[in-house]
């Protein structure tokens, strides 16, 4: 049995209780490379085989999980934050099917939540934004053309951008041509959770000299939108005028 785990954004202790324990039972754990903390490693047993999965092709962590040695076997494929974002997990399920070897999937905390928690933010503030987009620029590899970034942009939404720190200066480029503007608010989170975790608070125009001069080049969310700034409205649904399901409001 396969079991994918999302290994949450970085804090050893950020891990669901089911991912935890299928660590610690796993006979082997095919893990993420730098992405996932190693010391989540450290709760495997004794003898259970551990493979880097940054030193392997597709092919090659497929080959692990059905090796005829490793029937009946208990296998933990250790995903970053949640597999399900940028995780590059489908493909593995697909080949595993074609296999006929089973698996499930445990979600996992994805770094898009442990920066908000690290900023202290709610992406979706009544009267601002409630409309979250997760996406990354395009670099070696490809996006969808309709998926430009200053074509998102252009919602004016609340944007969490993975896999583009490298690409600051173009991304503020595009990100201004789709209609924020320079001052709009941009915080970069440079390994949320991580006990190394920076946070540089910027705007949309400054956010490439911000991070260079902090030397950050790769391993952080790019997140932008009003939600970082101090205007919103209060929320309805403790609002003392505002009637629920649970509680009638006052005159």
């Amino acid at each position: 049995m396969v079991h994918f785990v999302g290994a949450g954004p970085g804090a050893e202790d950020l891990i669901t209780l089911r991912g935890a324990r299928y660590i610690e039972t796993a006979d082997a754990i095919i893990y993420a490379g730098s992405l996932v903390n190693p010391a989540l490693l450290s709760r495997a047993k004794s003898g259970c085989e551990i493979f880097n999965s940054a030193e392997m092709t597709l092919e090659e962590v497929i080959a692990v999980m059905t090796a005829p040695q490793r029937a009946g076997a208990e296998i933990v494929r250790l995903h970053t934050g949640d597999s399900s974002i940028y995780g590059a997990v489908r493909e593995q399920m697909e080949l595993l099917d074609a296999a006929g070897v089973a698996y499930d999937v445990c979600p996992g905390v994805s770094s898009f939540c442990g920066a908000a928690a690290s900023l202290r933010s709610e992406y979706t503030l009544p009267g601002i934004s409630q409309t979250v987009i997760l996406t990354r620029m395009e670099g070696r590899t490809p996006v969808p053309e309709a998926e430009e970034i200053s074509s998102l942009a252009a919602h004016g939404a609340t944007m969490v951008i993975f896999l583009s720190t490298g690409m600051l200066g173009e991304l503020s480029r595009r990100l201004i041509l789709g209609g924020y503007t320079e001052n709009t608010p941009a915080a970069i989170v440079y390994k949320a959770t991580w006990p190394d975790e920076k946070i540089l608070r910027t705007t949309v125009g400054e956010m490439a000299e911000a991070a260079r001069a902090a030397g950050i080049a790769k391993t952080a969310l790019v997140t932008v939108g009003e939600f970082l700034g101090g205007i919103y409205d209060r929320s309805k649904l403790y609002d003392p005028v505002f009637t629920t399901e649970f509680r009638r409001g006052a005159e």
